[in-house]
């Protein structure tokens, strides 16, 4: 009998030194998986009682079974498939009512499992910080806060943008997510869009980095951050106001500084030359025109850091500067100043504290333009900015300001009418011979042509997946330069075209002061292997289709 009952003992499938290891280590992950859904339902405001109550049911009816049924594998998996069905139903509720970020049992939950905790993994990453208007660096928020989620997002927003060499970002809001735009060398990107609750986190972290009123969610608000990123600092302005569909958000970069100089903008060596001649005048008007996003700023910029500004005082109206200019006093005209005095008064005062060189950012009105006129006669250097097309486009809307064309164009000392063209990518770019017919539109002798080159095609490995280029990351450009038609004005050119009635016949003397189109130096540039013909044609096409749209 004795050993009928040991047999029986050892034989049986359910005294089992194997079975017992395996039941106890499926029962007690129990435990933690209770102690989890409790403390996550809780804090997302869950009824963390019927949650924790349906999952430990389940667990005890799977356990029940388990010991009941003679089959040991049948009973293990009835266990199973009753706490993991209610845990599952859990985590897709919970799932649905938290960032993306912050879902478990996703791929990127998973993977992020491998890579080690985030907030450690932010905190480790040193060589990118953010730092606020008020010049403070922002520590790794404390995790799962409205803080850190912020923060988190914008660390992989800017992460991202940076790589993307983006300048320029959009986030404009729909009824479920944000649409994002990148610009990147002028040229818009889709991104994928992201969801509101995750926006609204982030909006409300680069709002604290511009030190702006993060419960104002209508007017127009703006101000200044920076980003550390390996020990160079990058400045962004960010953009808030409110719309029907939400909160709008735009991000731009800051110009660089070191980067502001007439031999980084792209002007010819021989432009370049005329415009050093500039240092040693006293007096006179020189106009930088293009439209709107064209670089004109940037050569304006040049254009006063051509000058001393220890050995000369100079001073710039703007209405929105893009940068600071060290040395310069910058002038701003603000929207609070319409109902007090105008552009033009505020420039008559700036000139009545005597700089030696005036800059005038947007001379768009008759006022403007006469006091420049006479601020030019009195010893006053002047650059000034307007909206044209064309250099014979930006003459005739400055004689009309003027209203006297002797006196518009006797102080003048030339004009520039810019466009910005991407570069090619250096690492990518590819040689071909061009077409006889192209050679001949642009009336290149065939026998004397040079390679051309276009945006590098995208190579592919055996197993079909993309080689993206590190430099341009696959767009095939890297930075823009401008393109620039340019009349420098003397004497005898002035005395010429005084007399002649219409814009045509002035034209035709500029041509004859050898004055290069727009199309012929962006053509120079080709040849030169600094830019492709489908740039020359996006651009121009481009501008064609706006001019269409004026008419």
């Amino acid at each position: 009998m004795p050993e009928i009952l040991i047999s029986s003992i050892e034989y049986s499938g359910y005294i089992s030194i194997i079975k017992l290891i395996v039941f106890l280590a499926l029962f007690f992950p129990l435990l933690p998986l209770l102690t989890w859904v409790f403390n996550d339902a809780e804090a997302l405001e869950e009824k963390y009682t019927l949650w924790t109550g349906i999952i430990l049911a389940a667990a005890a009816v799977g356990i029940t079974i388990w010991l009941l049924v003679p089959i040991f594998i049948i009973g293990l998996l009835f266990y199973v498939i009753a706490v993991g069905v209610t845990s599952i139903a859990y985590i897709k509720n919970r799932n649905t009512k938290v960032l993306e970020s912050d879902r478990v049992l996703t791929a990127n939950h998973i993977k992020g499992l491998f890579l080690g905790s985030e907030a450690k993994k932010l905190s480790s990453d040193k060589g990118f910080v953010f730092i606020t208007a008020n010049k403070n660096e922002v520590p790794v928020p404390e995790p799962k806060t409205p803080d850190f989620y912020g923060y988190r997002t914008a660390h992989e927003l800017f992460s991202n943008i940076i790589w993307r060499r983006a300048t320029n970002i959009l986030f404009a809001p729909t009824a479920q997510n944000y649409n994002v735009i990148y610009y990147i060398d002028g040229v818009g990107s889709k991104q994928p869009s992201i969801p509101r609750e995750q926006m609204e986190y982030f909006i409300q972290f680069v709002k604290n980095l511009g030190d702006l009123d993060t419960n104002e969610r209508r007017k127009p608000q703006k101000g200044i951050f920076k980003i550390r990123e390996d020990k160079t600092d990058i400045e962004w302005e960010v953009i808030t106001a409110g719309s029907t569909a939400g909160e709008q958000l735009q991000i731009r970069q800051r110009m660089q500084q070191n980067l502001i100089k007439l031999s980084n903008i792209g002007l010819t060596n021989d432009q370049i030359e005329k415009l050093m001649e500039f240092r040693n005048i006293k007096q006179g008007i020189f106009i930088i025109s293009g439209p709107k996003k064209s670089g004109v700023t940037t050569t304006f910029y040049a254009l006063l850091g051509n000058h001393d500004a220890f050995l000369n005082n100079i001073n710039t109206l703007e209405i929105e500067p893009s940068a600071e200019l060290p040395n310069i006093t910058q002038e701003v005209f603000k929207l609070s100043d319409t109902g007090t005095t105008t552009y033009a008064k505020k420039l008559q005062a700036m000139i009545r504290m005597a700089p030696d060189i005036v800059g005038v950012a947007k001379c768009e009105n008759s006022e403007t333009a006469k006091l420049c006129c006479s601020a030019a006669k009195n010893k006053k250097l002047i650059y000034l900015t307007l909206e044209a097309d064309s250099v014979l486009q930006t003459l005739g809307k400055w004689i009309k300001f003027v209203g006297d064309k002797n006196t518009a164009i006797e102080p003048l000392l030339g004009i520039a009418n810019q466009r910005l063209v991407r570069k090619l990518c250096e690492e990518c770019k590819q040689a071909y011979m061009p077409d006889k017919k192209l050679l001949k539109k642009f009336n290149i002798p065939a026998e004397k042509a040079k390679p051309f080159y276009r945006a590098g095609k995208v190579l592919y490995t055996k197993h079909g997946k993309a080689i993206t280029c590190d430099s341009c990351q696959g767009t095939g450009y890297v930075g823009r330069i401008g393109a620039f038609e340019f009349i420098r004005m003397n004497n005898q050119l002035k005395e010429t075209i005084k007399p002649l009635k219409s814009l045509p016949e002035i034209g035709r003397q500029f041509r004859h002061a050898k004055m290069l189109y727009l199309q012929e130096q962006t053509l120079r540039k080709i040849v030169a292997g600094k830019t492709s013909i489908n740039e020359m044609v996006r651009l121009f096409s481009k501008q064609k289709k706006q001019n269409s749209l004026r008419k």
